[in-house]
């Protein structure tokens, strides 16, 4: 009657180590005829959204919840796959240190031309590209202004020609 009224009561599937509990709702048909699929989720140690931080469910269970994968993981293929992927860290920092030592070397024996340091100021899009560049300074000619008697420079009156 439970089942017909309400559905299915959520099964306790798994803990992390975190201390989230995840939980899944079998699949059921409603009083009305209607299949409702499975449901997953997780009842997480911190509630609030903003508490969450990236890492806080293992990759795993996300996987689950997901359902990208069928059964849950236990706490030793978690366990496992945590090592395996600290390993693969440590071998990354060893190669990119090596890596690092060779260039050097390299660069050293001149086998391999340094890398340019150049700056560029500007775009090529500016109307000063390759000339030398106005001046960052201020300018003011808040003493010697007349309303007016300002033209913009190139346009010259018909008296100047």
């Amino acid at each position: 009657l439970r089942l017909r009224l309400v559905g299915p009561a959520k099964e306790l599937v798994g803990t992390d180590q975190f201390g989230n509990k995840y939980y899944r709702v079998p699949k059921y048909e409603s009083r009305a005829g209607q299949i409702i699929p499975e449901r997953r989720f997780v009842e997480a140690v911190n509630r609030e959204a903003y508490q969450y931080q990236i890492g806080d469910f293992p990759a795993e269970w996300d996987a689950w919840i997901r359902k990208k994968r069928e059964d849950p993981p236990t706490i030793e293929e978690i366990l496992r796959n945590e090592n395996y992927r600290e390993e693969m860290k440590q071998k990354v920092k060893e190669v990119s240190e090596k890596d690092k030592l060779l260039q050097a070397k390299e660069y050293e024996e001149g086998l391999v031309a340094e890398p340019s340091h150049t700056q560029v100021k500007g775009h090529a899009s500016a109307p000063y590209y390759g000339k030398k560049e106005p001046s960052e300074d201020p300018t003011s000619t808040a003493n010697i202004f007349q309303p007016g008697a300002w033209m913009p420079p190139g346009s010259g009156s018909s008296q100047d020609k």
